[in-house]
């Protein structure tokens, strides 16, 4: 299968990944055949690329970093748990519930990715439709977990950063969503008022005797940055706990690469450009180098352009060299069809280098 930008699609392309909505519930499952009207109702929601089948590329399998048994679980046990906050008009009495809610997601979250050695930070949203809290929390999860698997943490240590990644953005819950959604520039009285959700969220988190504190601060201390640019507090460098560090990283790569009201999602290469803008300023430089080890830049099924001229499909990923895939060159430096296209291992063969995102030409 390959991935292409939802303005190239065409009547008769078949799905070839699931597309799902904001719940975490397939809208379009692989093996639809997309028509006009589809195509139409895809782009009303916002949904910025698509992976379709392709006889060039019908062997290229897109991994997924969860079993979808346990991504709907998790996602219906965040969204259950949110809701029920959202419905609380204040944040007196307790949240027992939290921690015995998320403790059986934890465990089965840890455990499949745990069984991968060498899971790396593949993009999950490329084909939903726009941002939502309780999938951004999931995805911040798993990208901070498999930063942690990498990193090398116990079990005990990897469990706490996971739910604090789990529970990071809690404090949205308390804050107005049509505020959050809002398309366009805030205020500064609105831009104060979205920062409060790192408070609130720890204000919901640090009195819970099944919620580890350690989780608590990464709710406050998920925007502080390196530089003492960030908030609630300002805190700098080594104020900063390692947990809130690492889930500072998975939230901006979240939020860079999903598509917004206020802005269409970057691709896995340019998110990371951006990122590394900020590399021992805003993100911890030792951190954001084993995130760029662990991130498929160039994810599977997406059309990349060689220096050379000639252009194809990425058609795996190596886990140790994410930035070298091995493309499937389908055309030549004129553009033109190749009659046999052959595999090409960057991670083998240095002199040739990915200039860009090309156009994913599907007859």
């Amino acid at each position: 299968m390959r991935l292409i930008p939802i303005d190239a699609l065409k009547p008769g392309m078949v799905i070839g990944k699931k597309i799902y909505n904001s719940d975490g519930l397939v809208l379009l499952s692989e093996g639809v055949e997309l028509t006009d009207r589809l195509i139409r109702r895809l782009g009303g929601l916002e949904i910025s690329y698509v992976y379709i089948q392709d006889a060039l590329t019908e062997d290229i399998v897109v991994q997924e970093l969860l079993s979808e048994e346990t991504r709907l679980k998790a996602i219906q046990s965040i969204r259950s748990n949110f809701k029920k906050l959202e419905s609380r008009p204040d944040l007196g009495g307790s949240f027992l519930h939290l921690g015995k809610s998320f403790s059986g997601v934890m465990e089965a979250i840890m455990d499949e990715l745990s069984e991968h050695e060498e899971c790396m930070v593949l993009l999950t949203d490329m084909n939903t439709n726009d941002y939502n809290l309780y999938r951004h929390s999931l995805n911040v999860c798993l990208y901070t977990t498999v930063l942690g698997l990498s990193f090398g943490y116990s079990r005990e240590e990897l469990r706490v950063l996971s739910l604090g990644a789990l529970l990071h953005d809690i404090g949205k819950t308390r804050i107005s969503q049509s505020l959050l959604q809002r398309p366009g520039r805030l205020s500064l009285e609105e831009f104060r008022e979205v920062q409060r959700h790192t408070e609130l969220g720890y204000q919901i988190l640090k009195n819970e005797p099944n919620i580890p504190l350690m989780a608590a601060h990464c709710a406050l201390s998920h925007h502080e940055r390196l530089d003492g640019s960030g908030y609630p507090r300002g805190l700098k460098g080594p104020e900063i706990h390692d947990f809130a560090k690492w889930v500072a990283i998975a939230d901006s790569y979240d939020a860079m690469t999903t598509q917004r009201v206020y802005k269409p999602a970057l691709l896995p290469h340019h998110a990371v450009e951006v990122m590394y803008t900020g590399s021992g300023t805003l993100y911890e430089q030792r951190f954001l180098e084993v995130f760029r080890d662990r991130v498929a830049i160039y994810p599977p099924g997406i059309t990349v352009k060689l220096h050379t001229g000639e252009s194809g499909v990425v058609s795996k990923v190596h886990p140790h060299v994410p930035h070298r895939p091995v493309v499937r060159v389908l055309t030549d430096a004129e553009g033109v069809p190749l009659t046999a296209p052959y595999e090409l291992d960057l991670s083998k063969t240095l002199a040739v280098m990915i200039a860009g995102i090309g156009q994913a030409n599907v007859d």
